[in-house]
């Protein structure tokens, strides 16, 4: 492909996303229409989207995986699509409160608590899915797994009363965010897509000091995600260098000392 024809697709690519088309190639048709038979998708979709999806999916051919793929020794599978993902988000779309009833580690149940659903989060350790949600009564900013929810039940709320608290969850959210310096090795500026891939997770902002050629990423985060984010940055090993966060810088310097401890003789 030459040049004129690799701007002339971009032009036209960028004009269809402006428009907000969507291509897909066979093969993610094919795919989708595999995942689409799972007796998750049911949950996941609205039945009028679902069968929308496979009547325009009806003459791709599903994926065969029967001689490809070969299932063996796994472990007791969880949900692959919690069915009240689609409530809660609606909800937070809505911009409305919910009745939340659900129980803690403990066995303690609560019902029909008044809840301020702020946002959904999904751990990439635990593999769960969170609400972060406002107790209304309380006062309380709050973290709960969907697992452990019971029902869900959406009540209007106005703007007044949507604005108030939305302003108090960003409040809390911002006293408990802390933020940390992380320097590329510049022999290292070569593999940046790398780096910024194993923080993709997090708020960051990229700083490029072209005198010495020295890349810089900001990272923004809540105060108990300080060990994931070490976690990362000792996966890149002396890709990169934390030059600001105090505790971090400590913590990093600790672990090592301990590792090197181990092969002393």
């Amino acid at each position: 492909m030459n040049l004129f024809e690799k701007i002339f697709n971009y032009q036209i690519i960028s004009r269809l996303e402006d428009s907000g088309t969507f291509l897909v190639t066979t093969h993610e048709r094919r795919w989708l229409k595999t995942m689409l038979q799972h007796p998750a998708a049911a949950a996941a979709f609205s039945p009028d989207t679902l069968q929308r999806l496979n009547l325009m999916l009806e003459q791709e051919q599903a994926i065969d995986t029967q001689e490809q793929l070969i299932h063996k020794a796994a472990s007791r599978e969880r949900r692959v699509y919690d069915p009240l993902l689609r409530p809660l988000r609606q909800a937070i779309t809505n911009r409305s409160f919910i009745l939340l009833s659900y129980h803690i580690k403990q066995g303690a149940a609560y019902s029909r608590q008044e809840a301020f659903p702020y946002k959904l989060e999904y751990s990439m350790v635990k593999r769960e899915w969170y609400l972060l949600w406002y107790h209304i009564r309380n006062q309380k900013l709050m973290s709960t797994q969907l697992g452990n929810m019971m029902e869900v039940c959406e009540e209007k709320c106005s703007l007044e009363q949507y604005e108030l608290l939305f302003g108090k969850v960003e409040a809390i959210l911002n006293q408990r965010k802390i933020s940390a310096d992380i320097k590329v090795v510049k022999e290292y500026n070569g593999e940046l897509s790398r780096i910024l891939y194993a923080f993709s997770c997090f708020e960051k902002e990229v700083i490029y000091n072209s005198e010495t050629d020295e890349y810089t990423i900001r990272l923004s985060f809540a105060n108990n995600e300080s060990e994931y984010v070490l976690s990362k940055t000792r996966f890149l090993g002396k890709r990169v260098r934390i030059i600001q966060n105090e505790y971090m810088k400590r913590r990093m310097l600790e672990s090592a000392t301990k590792a090197l401890e181990r092969y002393e003789q």
